[in-house]
């Protein structure tokens, strides 16, 4: 009698259940793959900047320089430099130094004896992978540091002048107006905000000339005062970013100031400030990446005062004398973007925990 075999209802189940883990597996190693692609390729040309700030000119006119920067190994031999390649040899593959190389063949010397003769192998050099090493040329940036060309110290100081100090007047300026736009209740207080909104999509090139005219007239053309100075009258982005996270602190805390006898002044310093944390660095970090290169107002107030200059108009400089050197001119960008990097990695936490607060919750 035949055995009768009862089919299992679960088999059918359990292979479309592992058949959905390998789809879902390969979906995801997909995704994975092509951010990675994305990511290397926006990546890129920040890593080709910086492999060419390291390499000599002699490396950037050699047309078989790889990605890295690299330099021929190489041997005297009788007064004669030769170069090392890799070379076949009985199934093998050993340094040589090639003396001489000629159409179908090439004479070589055992870099390990070079008493011995040359050996000639029916190779051509041409085909042979030569022999390099990893050899970076820090002092390319020895030319940017120095005071004849990019002075990059002076142009940090100055930078560094502007951006910090800015920094400070637009977050306080910001700070006291956004105050308020979100607490006191005047007439006509919504149609100011819109106003100062309608700001944001002013053109700069309006109010340039006139701008320009009036800090001629006081005398503060060729200094850092016309970069300075407008950020302590509050901007209008930086005051909607306060503002609607000044909205979002609750009113009663500013009842029990008042109960306790503090004013609008002492609850704005003891109470509103100290919750606006996040928003404040927030806006902080947005002033100084864009102010750190900015470049339009610093080479129209600084250019008839090199003393003065930030980096943006510094390096702008340093690129025209060196336009014919790539290394050197990827050396001084890299310098000048070295510390906004630095920057960014280490607040970055900071910087979007406050552009979600800011821009969504509330």
């Amino acid at each position: 009698m035949a055995a009768i075999t009862t089919p299992n209802p679960l088999s059918k189940t359990n292979f479309s259940i592992s058949q959905l883990r390998a789809v879902r597996l390969i979906g995801m190693g997909s995704l994975i793959a092509f951010v990675t692609l994305i990511a290397l390729i926006y990546i890129s040309p920040f890593f080709y900047m910086v492999t060419t700030s390291f390499k000599s000119a002699d490396q950037l006119a050699d047309p078989n320089q790889p990605f890295l920067p690299e330099t021929a190994v190489t041997i005297d031999y009788n007064g004669k430099t030769l170069p090392l390649y890799l070379v076949p040899v009985d199934g093998q593959t050993k340094q040589l130094a090639l003396l001489q190389a000629k159409r179908s063949s090439s004479d070589f010397i055992d870099p390990a004896d070079l008493s011995a003769p040359p050996v000639n192998l029916p190779l051509r050099a041409a085909a042979l992978q030569q022999v390099k090493t990893f050899d970076p040329q820090p002092n390319v940036y020895a030319t940017a540091v120095d005071e004849k060309h990019l002075n990059f110290p002076r142009a940090l100081a100055n930078t560094l002048a502007v951006t910090l100090i800015s920094a400070v007047g637009a977050v306080i300026s910001a700070a006291f107006v956004a105050y308020g736009f979100s607490r006191f209740r005047i007439p006509g207080i919504n149609i100011l905000f819109m106003i100062l909104m309608a700001t944001i999509i002013l053109p700069p090139q309006v109010t340039l000339i006139p701008t320009f005219i009036f800090f001629q007239k006081i005398g503060w053309t060729g200094t850092l005062l016309p970069l300075i100075v407008p950020h302590f009258f509050a901007n209008a982005y930086n005051v909607f970013l306060l503002r609607q996270y000044f909205l979002g602190i609750p009113r009663e805390m500013d009842e029990a100031a008042t109960v306790d006898g503090a004013g609008p002044f002492q609850t704005f310093l003891w109470v509103v400030l100290p919750q606006a944390r996040i928003a404040l660095v927030t806006v902080m970090l947005f002033h100084t990446l864009v102010i750190w290169s900015e470049f339009q107002n610093a080479l129209i107030y600084t250019a008839g005062s090199p003393a003065a200059q930030p980096l943006s108009v510094a390096l702008q400089r340093f690129t025209q004398l060196y336009s014919t050197q790539p290394n050197q001119m990827m050396a001084g960008a890299v310098l000048t973007m070295l510390i906004p990097l630095i920057i960014f990695f280490l607040a970055q936490k900071q910087f979007m925990q406050g552009i979600v607060i800011t821009g969504v919750e509330k």
